[in-house]
């Protein structure tokens, strides 16, 4: 049942517009409470559900939402991604137990499109701390600017093995064909199968893969595939960057490995480096993601469900690294926004 709110009469056109989608009543109330103390604020719409929501935002302009993610038949998860595109002017803010700093829950709410995620605590204690941190949470994600124009990144480094395959094919066609910036790909693959799946990536690309040689340029609007026998390193340029390869044993025991090809990216593009760590099995991967979120870089892993093997995604969500986590589908619709995470 959705609560009574005010009509559209009683807000005036400049207040910050809030709906609130939550099963709990009593948490409705409260919450809508905490937002309507707030100077030029207004809940216009508390709901038990996505389909509810999806019915305010046919008729109402919203600002801000307020997402539980326990709910009853399409959870708040798996809806965010249909709100936000219903709403692409709303900030969605999630709060949810399961939300706390870190936790696997909030980095998937925010690879999925959510500016913020708070744990929300038993109603008897929504009160002190809690409401001073969700009327904060609101007024930073209502002034906090938009998307900036310019790419997020300089490099999308993506690291793969067992299942890795599967998840590219959804993850690259997430990602339009406009978007140019310079792609590595390390997939465990025999040497003999190099030349075959540079084929078949750049179909599903949609841009020239190129097999990686010493001294190749790494360009825009490009991919730039590991050959079998060596590790991709990059190089800096006095105009950019290129590739190295690399025969030394990795860590891992793997060749090519994913660790090498992340430790030079982080060295080479800092903090406007992204990583993304498919479906594979073992850890190669984790050290190199290390050094990328040392330097400021932006470390995205497969979510468990979607992945054959989550062994190399595992580790870096298991070791604290990951920035965003996602199926295939979400990582490469998360590259498209061409937003960092928070």
């Amino acid at each position: 049942m959705a609560l009574a709110r005010p009509s559209s009469d009683t807000v005036t056109h400049h207040d910050v517009r809030v709906m609130v989608i939550d099963d709990s009543v009593v948490t409705r109330v409260i919450v809508a409470r905490i937002i309507d103390a707030m100077a030029g604020h207004a809940v216009v719409a508390a709901v038990g559900g996505i389909g509810a929501a999806l019915a305010v935002l046919a008729r109402e302009r919203i600002d801000v939402i307020l997402l539980d993610l326990n709910l009853p038949g399409i959870d708040g998860l798996s809806g965010l991604p249909t709100l936000a595109a219903l709403a692409p002017q709303a900030a969605i803010l999630v709060l949810s137990a399961t939300c706390d700093d870190g936790s696997a829950a909030a980095l998937h709410a925010r690879s999925l499109g959510a500016v913020a995620t708070i744990a929300k605590p038993a109603s008897s204690a929504m009160v002190g701390r809690f409401a001073e941190r969700l009327q904060t949470a609101v007024v930073d994600a209502v002034q906090s600017p938009g998307p900036a124009a310019r790419d997020a990144w300089d490099v999308i480094a993506i690291g793969a093995s067992t299942g890795g395959i599967h998840a590219l094919a959804p993850l690259l066609a997430a990602i339009p064909a406009e978007c140019d910036v310079p792609m590595l790909l390390t997939q465990h693959l025999p040497a003999s199968f190099t030349g075959y799946f540079a084929g078949q990536l750049a179909r599903l690309a949609r841009r020239p893969v190129d097999v990686g040689a010493d001294s190749l340029r790494i360009r825009r609007g490009r991919m730039v595939l590991a050959p079998g026998d060596a590790h991709l390193r990059v190089v800096a340029t006095t105009d950019g960057a290129a590739i190295r390869l690399d025969r030394t044993p990795a860590a891992s025991g793997c060749l090519p490995s994913v660790d090498p090809m992340f430790e030079s990216v982080a060295r080479v593009y800092g903090a406007r480096a992204l990583v993304v760590v498919l479906s594979g099995m073992g850890r190669d991967g984790c050290r190199g993601a290390a050094q990328v979120k040392a330097h400021g870089g932006a470390v995205a892993a497969q979510e468990r469900q979607s992945s054959v093997v989550w062994g190399m995604p595992g580790a870096v969500v298991e070791a604290g690294l990951a920035t965003t986590i996602g199926t295939p589908e979400q990582l490469g619709a998360f590259i498209a926004r061409g937003r960092r995470p928070a």
